[in-house]
Parts: structure tokens; sequence; C-alpha cells
């Protein structure tokens, strides 16, 4: 009814916003607006796929100098434990600013890793931002760090945790 990708906490989304705005003019609250800027997209399958904003091609349509690296789960510490190395990582970024505007994942709980890509995205950070923040070693959010330090760093010469 609202519009916008048909997935249910878009869906929540709009109906809290309807409801909040309906009932502004009694609280005083002003009204929020929606924004679908960076709208997590999950298919639970086996490896789970996930991804927000971009892909490198959709951004260079967009009129974006864009680049993009893709990091294998092979290469991951927590895919390798899990014995879950199916998969990769890949990343889109502005040429430039290194604006992260996209990530696109397959691999296990691919949709619980994504919503660090959607603050991303949202919030306009860089690869740099990504890869200067803290990320628990032995995680599948790891990924999204050593899939960032690909755009600038060989990672098969890191040690683990770098």
């Amino acid at each position: 009814m609202t519009g916008g990708p048909g997935y249910v906490y878009v869906a929540a989304l709009g109906g809290g916003i309807a409801a909040q705005a309906a009932l502004s003019e009694a609280t005083g609250e002003a009204p929020i607006p929606i924004d679908l800027r960076a709208v997590p997209r999950v298919t639970f399958t086996d490896p789970q796929v996930a991804a927000v904003g971009f892909t490198e091609k959709e951004a260079r349509a967009a009129g974006y100098n864009a680049r993009a690296t893709t990091f294998p789960i092979t290469a991951l510490p927590r895919g390798v434990v899990s014995h879950r190395t199916t998969g990769l990582v890949r990343l889109v970024a502005e040429e430039g600013t290194d604006r992260l505007l996209g990530a696109h994942l397959v691999a296990a709980n691919a949709g619980d890793v994504i919503g660090e890509a959607v603050l991303a995205v949202r919030f306009e950070l860089t690869t740099r931002d990504l890869v200067s923040t803290l990320h628990a070693y032995l995680t599948w959010g790891e990924g999204i760090k050593l899939s960032a330090q690909t755009f600038t760093r060989d990672i098969a010469k890191l040690s683990c945790c770098a």
C-alpha cells in the first residue's frame, strides 16, 4: 500500500510511520521520513544470499565511478573452522571517496552479516571506515572487514586478526 520493496520489514516501517503520523497532531511529534536507500535483501538458501545497495554495473549506470572487490569465503577464518567455505563477499565502492555503494554476500549466515553493510551504505561510510573498525576474530562479520581490506591489500599476506 505504501510502495517500496515488498519485504515485511519495509511494510512494518511504513505501518509504524503511518501510525506515528496519524497520532502526530496529538503527540506533537514530527512525522518520521521513510528512507529506502539501504534496504537489505536476503534469500534463505544454503548458502544464504544477502545484498544491499548497488552492484558494480548498477553503480556505473547511476553515474558513479565504481570499483569492486571480491573476497572468497575460503579465506575467511570462520568459514574455514566451520567447514562452510562456499561463497564470497563482494563490495562496491566509489572511486576517490571509497564510499561503500553496495555489498553482496553468498555465505552461511549472510543474512546476519548484511546489517553492517546496510549501516555503511545508509550512513555513507567508506571502506577505510570498515577496515579501521574492530571486528571480532573468528566471526562471519569479519568477512566485511577483510573484504574491505582487499581494495588496498593482499589479504593472503596478513596474519590472523589483522
